[in-house]
């Protein structure tokens, strides 16, 4: 192992791989546990970077919402499922919408203080398995939603709120919205999105159209659910806001998604140098 200066160690992503997002409670992913997800990721990740399972120093997985099928620890499920041995560790890492992107940051901060050379970063959510049964039992502290009540406010009152305050218009809400749809639509026309997405093969729940009864099929998801390629302004602009008076509606905002993501982060030789530099997985 090259020794260097604490201030030339830098890290870097090796690797990705990702489920398509499927739509929640509707989508493919409706049955799927999230060490299911995880472990689909996190095994191409590190078979994509080259790397042994025992090599990692640690896996760190965020998510919102961190109880049922993604509780207990995630993480640690997501370890074994992966095939990694019990000697790698994992840690759930809960701050809500980016809890992915923060373990991201951590890895990378870990490698930078020394603290290891190969790590496994990412998120796991499944809405469809645990949001209609989430915990509610004592989840307001009453001196602190007193004193801070817009702590426990939901993304949708809080995006109102941000709108409210920095003067964004519904409007302009709605031109990015069909924007962002079109230009992920471009983009996995274009196959921009083939490499990063790993297919997998899993059972979800339907309901018979014409019983109403639910049914179980196998499904192989390998693109996002999402993409609407119809999208227009014209028609993003006449849907009703989630709430009467308010500028946050189904066109301008996030679809309610189950998926999973991993990367490999690992310390870069050569530091310094930007992608022209010499790297090396240790």
């Amino acid at each position: 192992m090259n020794t260097m200066a604490a201030n030339d160690r830098e890290a870097m992503i090796v690797s990705t791989a990702r489920t398509g997002l499927a739509k929640s409670w509707k989508g493919a992913f409706n049955m799927t546990h999230g060490a299911t997800m995880g472990r689909h990721v996190v095994k191409h990740a590190m078979e994509r970077a080259k790397v042994e399972p025992q090599e990692v120093d640690d896996v760190l997985i965020g998510c919102g919402y961190p109880e049922g099928a993604t509780g207990l620890n995630i993480a640690r499920q997501i370890v074994l499922r992966a095939g990694c041995p019990p000697s790698v560790p994992g840690v759930t890492i809960n701050r809500f919408c980016s809890s992915g992107l923060q373990t991201i940051a951590m890895a990378a901060q870990r490698i930078i203080s020394h603290e290891g050379d190969i790590f496994v970063a990412g998120g796991v959510e499944s809405i469809s398995c645990v949001q209609p049964k989430a915990n509610r039992h004592m989840i307001f502290e009453p001196a602190l939603q007193k004193a801070k009540p817009e702590i426990y406010w939901t993304m949708l009152r809080t995006a109102e709120q941000v709108a409210k305050r920095y003067k964004i218009s519904r409007g302009r809400q709605d031109e990015y919205g069909v924007q962002s749809q079109q230009r992920a639509c471009a983009a996995a026309k274009a196959g921009k999105f083939d490499d990063e997405i790993v297919p997998i093969t899993t059972r979800m729940a339907v309901a018979d159209q014409k019983t109403s009864q639910l049914k179980t099929m196998e499904v192989t998801i390998s693109a996002d659910e999402g993409l609407r390629p119809d999208t227009t302004y014209a028609a993003v602009s006449k849907i009703a806001p989630a709430i009467p008076g308010g500028v946050i509606a189904a066109g301008n905002a996030s679809q309610f998604s189950d998926g999973a993501s991993a990367t490999v982060v690992t310390m870069c030789v050569g530091g310094g140098q930007g992608a022209a530099g010499v790297f090396e997985i240790l």
